[in-house]
């Protein structure tokens, strides 16, 4: 009785196992399939979703408006011609159902009015004889960048301020890597009153570089300067630090140092505290050296964060105009380029020669920064 009682169970259950299977097919059968993706408009058709038409038209039409039409119209132009382009992205996306797209739609609209829009303007202005207190755009080819390169006043200003702003990233970056790494190697330790010293350490990198600048003025003052009291009280002259080329670029490196070498050592913080303990206790019980447990425990996991680091501030020290500007407003030799590009552009007026001046430097950076991830790829790869 017992036997055919869980027989009639089972049978039940199977039942209603074949039901509710039953109940799901018919319910996804029932179900409409999903709505596909109209087909991409052609490429001359006109339409509100043609984004490709309206990216080639938009830069015909570009072309013309920069070359005809005067500064200001040209530039409300452009702008009309991009805002139609963003629209038709727009109306592709919400036809063809690409509502991620349409998410981060306002955050790429904003980093295009922000970076790219102005990136891609003064690229075409580099191409034109424009200067901002004149209004008038005349095209010129390649001409600016010809000058730039060649020209028998231009080219050796630019090549000495070059040179002077390659003195700067040498002296600079590996002043903050020195300095940064100690710091951490430092700091990855416990000691008392740690944490308020960390926080004293870190201070600089959060401060203005206008603050900075006035600070090291006052601080290199010959009159009551901390470093021309500390020479006077030790051989009785007055010392003034920015009076010859060395000294004033000594004084900005400090400076600069002084301000990003914090940035360094939390980078390089970041990899010391990572390294797991255990391994320092195994290389302790082999009476492994202190420098050799240095290079095969601690430097591997701190080896990508210091060529980050390097990469960085590399390109940081590329831009250096600020503290040249404070400290000594490029006088003895220590123009940079950043600021003789800076002093073109607004004190004179030569808004064409800046830009392609400017996308010289940029050219100079990528190949840099090129080079500098191909030997890090291809060590990466060797070990």
């Amino acid at each position: 009785m017992c036997r055919s009682a869980c027989v009639g169970l089972r049978a039940k259950g199977n039942n209603a196992t074949a039901d509710f299977l039953g109940m799901l097919h018919m319910t996804t059968t029932a179900l409409p399939p999903p709505p596909t993706a109209p087909d991409a408009p052609a490429f001359l058709t006109p339409a509100l979703d043609n984004w490709r038409g309206a990216i080639a038209a938009a830069l015909v039409l570009s072309v013309i408006a920069i070359a005809a039409l005067p500064a200001a119209a040209a530039f409300w132009t452009v702008g009309a011609l991009v805002a139609l382009v963003a629209a038709t992205f727009v109306v592709n996306a919400f036809r063809r159902h690409y509502y991620g797209g349409l998410l981060v739609a306002p955050a790429i609209a904003m980093l295009f009015v922000m970076n790219i829009f102005p990136l891609l303007w003064s690229l075409g202005l580099s191409f034109f004889a424009y200067q901002s207190n004149r209004q008038t755009m005349k095209f010129v080819g390649l001409h600016n960048y010809i000058q730039a390169l060649t020209s028998d006043i231009k080219a050796p200003e630019n090549w000495a301020n070059l040179q002077t702003t390659a003195v700067f990233v040498v002296c600079t970056v590996a002043a903050q890597m020195l300095v940064g790494f100690l710091l951490a190697l430092l700091f990855a330790k416990q000691f008392p009153l740690r944490r308020y010293l960390l926080i004293l350490v870190l201070t600089p990198m959060m401060l203005s570089v206008v603050a900075v600048g006035v600070f090291y003025t006052y601080y290199y003052d010959p009159t009551f300067g901390l470093v021309s009291q500390v020479v006077n009280r030790m051989c009785g002259c007055q010392y003034v630090l920015m009076s010859n080329r060395a000294g004033a670029i000594g004084g900005i490196v400090f400076a600069d140092a002084w301000m990003w070498s914090p940035f360094v050592m939390l980078l390089v913080l970041a990899g010391l505290v990572s390294v797991p303990k255990y391994l320092y206790e195994a290389a302790s019980i082999d009476r492994v050296s202190s420098w050799r447990s240095f290079w095969t425990i601690t430097f591997p996991y701190i080896r990508g964060l210091l060529m980050l680091a390097l990469l960085f501030r590399t390109i940081e020290a590329f831009k250096l105009a600020d503290l040249v500007i404070l400290l000594t407003k490029g006088g003895n030799g220590t123009m940079t380029i950043s600021y003789h590009v800076l002093r073109i552009a607004q004190e004179q007026n030569k808004t064409s020669e800046g830009a392609a001046l400017s996308y010289l430097l940029l050219f100079v950076v990528i190949v840099l920064t090129n080079l500098y991830l191909y030997v890090a790829n291809r060590r990466s790869q060797e070990a």
